[in-house]
């Protein structure tokens, strides 16, 4: 059985886009963030376990995010899995971002 993420030889999926397109800033951070979590000196995580967590994803919300939007889903996954922040704490920054955002 093939999860979602393996899309090789779906019948009508069509060609790859392979086109350079620009980045958005937040993708360029998105980007930013994973490679300074992975880098060696700091190794908080593996480019395999954040493979694993994006692989992982319910089918719905890989359908639906972005390719940098799934890495931010999967940081926010490994984060929680290494007990270095917790959902609340994540829930409780998002509304005040968002509290924010509003005034």
């Amino acid at each position: 059985m093939t999860r979602v993420h393996d899309r090789g030889g779906w019948p009508g999926a069509g060609p790859i886009d392979r086109q350079e397109h620009q980045l958005a800033d937040w993708e360029l951070l998105a980007d930013a963030l994973v490679q300074s979590l992975a880098s060696p000196h700091r190794g908080i995580i593996r480019i395999d376990e954040l493979r694993r967590a994006i692989e992982s994803l319910p089918s719905p919300d890989y359908e639906s995010l972005s390719y940098y939007e799934r890495w931010i889903a999967a940081v926010e996954r490994l984060m929680i899995e290494k007990k270095i922040v917790t959902r609340e704490e994540i829930d409780a920054k998002v509304a005040t971002l968002g509290e924010e955002c509003r005034e």
